[in-house]
């Protein structure tokens, strides 16, 4: 196996559905212009709240990618 490098990311995703799509989104995202994505690791979860209902779900991401040699 050769030597590699990895860059990482974070990201902030959102959905008004669930974190599993909110961070699905960012990754997704993520891949339209970022190749060779490895790893992807949810930081934080939190949601936006207006007039005491939750509108959005919020995930943070962090997301690895590695350096084409």
């Amino acid at each position: 196996m050769s030597d590699s490098v990895y860059k990482v990311i974070e990201l902030i995703g959102t959905s008004s559905n669930s974190w599993e799509d909110a961070a699905k989104n960012a990754v997704e995202r993520a891949g339209k212009s970022l190749k060779n994505l490895r790893i992807a690791e949810v930081k934080d979860l939190d949601m936006k709240v207006e007039d005491g209902h939750v509108t959005a779900y919020r995930a943070k991401v962090s997301l690895s990618f590695k350096f084409k040699d």
